[in-house]
């Protein structure tokens, strides 16, 4: 299956989502583990689709949801910094959802150069986190 980049903005502003999650994490030096993820959601009929932007972008996987629900994630740093945020820098979503974005690649900036392993850093974080998705942005 071959995908344009428009269609791909076009699916991505309907049914995909930027998220960052802060999980409490015993490990870690500040007692928190912050996570990225890109994920589109489909119903398992149209599983080929989120197979085909997985070798589109050459990354993630793909597993079931919930239910019949199957999803394709991407949570590697790296394959965010660098296959993932590019393409949306270059082909911009259309909806809110741009904003949330460009919230979620300040997180993955930050998270690149260290910073999420900082109280600053991790606070500021968390400030954006509560501005994305359900929170400020709409």
């Amino acid at each position: 299956m071959d995908l344009e980049p428009q269609w791909i903005v076009g699916f991505v502003d309907g049914e995909g989502c930027f998220h960052v999650a802060i999980n409490r994490h015993a490990e870690m030096k500040l007692g928190f583990q912050v996570v990225p993820e890109f994920t589109v959601v489909r119903h398992e009929r149209d599983a080929q689709v989120l197979y085909a932007l997985k070798a589109y972008f050459g990354c993630g996987v793909v597993r079931r949801n919930h239910g019949s629900r199957m999803a394709w994630r991407v949570r590697g740093l790296a394959h965010l910094a660098e296959r993932v945020i590019p393409f949306f820098e270059k082909h911009h979503l259309k909806t809110r959802k741009q904003v949330d974005f460009l919230k979620f690649r300040r997180v993955v900036l930050l998270m690149q150069r260290g910073e999420h392993l900082t109280a600053e850093g991790l606070e500021e974080i968390q400030g954006i986190c509560a501005a994305m998705n359900r929170g400020q942005s709409r």
